[in-house]
C-alpha cells in the first residue's frame, strides 16, 4: 500500500498514514491530532499523556487472529464515567480491514463494526435499559450490562475515525453466551449510532509479538507497589495496584482520598464501626486455586429488611495477572467471587448459566457502610445496588445494577463456597469464627460411600419379603418369625430414610430466610 506523507501542521515535524482508511494520526513529535482535509492536513488539538495501563497490547505489536495475521496501528484511550480509563486498540488487516480491541479490566474484546440494515436498525441508547435482552439478526440474544457516557482522552498512532480530544461518546455494552459482546457508540463526530459485534479474547488467542521497533515489550505489565503518605495524617499508605486505584481510604485516620493520576486528594472522613472485624488484614498474602492473591482493600455493607439492618464483610483481592476477586464473608460463611461476562439466561425466578440451573434466593438494596484501602472505582460509603442473588450451591450468581449520573451499570459476579479451613490455609490464619447455621451456598455433606447401594438393596428386599408374605407361608406367620422381620426390614429402611430427612432438613433450613423458598411456595 503506498503511503502518504506530509507535515505536522503544529510543529512541521513528518508525519506518516499507513493506514488508507485512517482519518487521523498523532504526531509523534508533538503530540497533535492530525486530520486529513480535503487539501491538506489539519491540526485538530492537542491530546493529553496517556496514562499508564497493565494493558497487554502496544502500537507496533503484530499478531494472527483465526489463521489472519495483522498489526496494531493505533490507540484511543477513553476515560470511564466512573473515573477509570480504558484502552481501545485498532488493528489492521490484510485488505486495511480494521477490528476492534478493547482492553478493560484485564479483559480483551475484539469486534467488527456491523452496518444495520433497514430490516434491524440499531435502537437509541437512550430507550435501552440495563438487563433488557436484545435478539440479534443472526439469532444471538445479549443482555445490556452497562450504559454511559465516556470522554476520548488520548490516543497514539493511526486512527480510522476522526478523533478530537475530550470528546463524549455515550455507549452501550451488551454480553450474552459463549463469551459474546458487542457495543453501540454515539458521539458527536458521527452522525448516527455505530454496532461493533464480537467476542472476549484471550492474549493467547492473539499470538502478540513485538515487531522491530517494540520486540523488547512485554505481554504484560506488572506495576510495583507504591509507598505513599497519607495527606490528612501523614500515615503510610501501601499502594497495591497504583495502575488501577481510584479510591483509597487510610487505615491510620480513615480518610477517603480520590486518586487523580497520582495526587491524592482529600474527599471526607469516615465512621469506622469498632465492632467490625477485619479479620484478613490488609496487605495479607494468600494463594487460592493456585493463584498468589493480596488483600488491598475491606468493604462492610448492608441490606435491610423489616427494619432490621444485616451487615457482611468483602475483602477485595488482587493479583496483577489475574486481576481482582472478592473474598467474602456472611455469618462467618466464606466465599469467593469474580465479575464474569454475562451469558446466563434469565427468567422469572431462576437463572441458566453454563448448564446449571440457579434459583433466585434473594433480591436488596445493598448499601455500603464504610471501606478501608484502596479500590479500582469511586466508592463512597452510603453506595448502593439493586441486587439479585441466584443460588446452586456451592455457587451463587449475583446481579446487582447502580445508577450514577453518567449511566447505569450491571454487574455479574459467580461466588463459590469455601469451608474456614481452607481460608486458614490459604491465607496463613489460626482461629477464625466457625459459621453458624446453614449458609445459602453451603454445599450439602456427601453421602455416605455406599447409600445408594443399600437403599436399591432395601427397596429390592422389601419388594421380596411383601412377595413372602403374600405368598402364604402359614408356619412363618404364625411363629414369631413375621415380627423379627418386620423388625429387621424397619432397622433396614430407617438409616437410609434418616439420611434423606437430614439432607432435606438442611435444605429447608437454607431456603427459611429466603422469600423466594421452594418450600414455602409448595405449602
Amino acid at each position: 500500500m503506498k503511503q502518504r506523507t506530509g507535515s505536522c501542521p503544529a510543529c512541521g515535524a513528518p508525519v506518516v498514514f499507513k493506514l488508507s482508511t485512517a482519518l487521523v494520526t498523532i504526531c509523534e513529535s508533538c503530540h497533535s491530532v492530525v486530520a486529513r482535509g480535503d487539501k491538506r492536513l489539519e491540526d485538530h488539538g492537542r491530546v493529553a499523556d496517556l496514562m499508564e495501563t497493565d494493558s497487554p497490547v502496544s502500537v507496533g505489536m503484530n499478531g494472527s487472529f483465526e489463521k489472519k495475521s495483522f498489526q496494531v496501528v493505533g490507540r484511543v484511550q477513553y476515560q470511564h464515567p466512573a473515573g477509570g480509563v480504558w484502552d481501545e486498540y485498532y488493528l489492521k488487516f490484510p485488505g486495511d480491514k480494521v477490528r476492534w480491541l478493547a482492553v478493560a479490566q484485564g479483559k480483551l474484546y475484539l469486534t467488527t463494526e456491523k452496518r444495520p440494515s433497514q430490516q434491524t436498525p440499531l435502537p437509541g441508547i437512550d430507550s435501552l435499559e440495563v438487563g433488557e435482552q436484545i435478539q440479534l439478526p443472526d439469532g444471538k440474544n445479549l443482555v445490556i450490562t452497562e450504559t454511559g457516557t465516556a470522554t476520548a482522552r488520548s490516543a497514539e498512532g493511526e486512527i480510522p475515525w476522526v478523533f478530537r480530544p475530550d470528546v463524549e461518546h455515550r455507549f452501550a455494552d451488551l454480553n450474552g453466551e459463549d463469551r459474546a459482546f458487542a457495543s453501540i457508540e454515539e458521539s458527536g463526530t458521527e452522525s448516527g449510532p455505530r454496532f461493533f459485534l464480537g467476542r472476549e479474547v484471550t492474549v493467547d488467542e492473539l499470538k502478540l509479538a513485538g515487531n522491530d521497533q517494540t520486540s523488547s515489550i512485554p505481554l504484560s505489565f506488572n506495576t510495583p507497589a507504591l509507598q505513599i503518605n497519607c495527606p490528612q495524617c501523614a500515615g503510610p499508605l501501601n499502594l497495591h495496584a497504583p495502575d488501577k486505584t481510584l479510591r483509597v481510604c487510610c487505615p491510620n485516620c480513615y480518610s477517603l482520598l480520590d486518586c487523580n493520576q497520582g495526587r491524592l486528594e482529600f474527599l471526607q472522613t469516615l465512621t469506622f464501626n469498632e465492632s467490625l472485624q477485619i479479620l484478613i488484614p490488609l496487605g495479607t498474602e494468600g494463594t487460592l486455586d493456585g493463584v498468589k492473591y493480596t488483600v488491598i482493600g475491606f468493604m462492610s455493607r448492608y441490606v435491610v429488611e423489616e427494619g432490621k439492618h444485616y451487615p457482611w464483610a468483602e475483602y477485595l483481592l488482587y493479583n496483577a495477572q489475574s486481576g481482582f476477586r472478592w473474598l467474602i464473608c456472611n455469618q462467618r460463611h466464606w466465599s469467593v467471587a469474580e465479575s464474569i461476562t454475562m451469558g446466563a439466561t434469565r427468567s422469572k425466578n431462576q437463572v441458566t448459566y453454563q448448564g446449571t440451573v440457579y434459583r433466585l434466593f434473594d433480591r436488596g438494596k445493598a448499601c455500603v457502610r464504610t471501606v478501608v484501602g484502596e479500590f479500582y472505582w469511586k466508592v463512597n460509603a452510603g453506595d448502593y445496588a439493586h441486587t439479585e442473588d441466584y443460588i446452586s450451591p456451592p455457587f451463587m450468581l449475583s446481579f446487582e445494577n447502580s445508577t450514577t449520573a453518567d449511566g447505569k451499570e450491571m454487574v455479574v459476579s459467580l461466588s463459590k463456597y469455601l469451608d474456614v479451613d481452607t481460608i486458614e490455609a490459604a491465607f496463613g490464619l489460626k482461629d477464625l469464627p466457625r459459621p453458624w447455621g446453614i449458609g445459602p451456598i453451603q454445599p450439602q455433606e456427601p453421602l455416605p460411600k455406599g447409600f445408594w447401594w443399600i437403599l436399591v438393596s432395601t427397596f429390592v428386599l422389601l419388594n421380596l419379603l411383601s412377595e413372602f408374605f403374600s405368598s402364604g407361608a402359614d408356619s412363618i406367620k404364625s411363629g414369631n418369625y413375621s415380627g423379627h422381620l418386620i423388625m429387621a426390614t424397619l432397622l433396614l429402611i430407617a438409616w437410609p430414610l434418616g439420611v434423606l430427612f437430614k439432607r432435606n432438613s438442611v435444605e429447608m433450613n437454607r431456603w427459611k430466610n429466603s422469600d423466594y423458598s421452594p418450600y414455602q411456595q409448595a405449602e
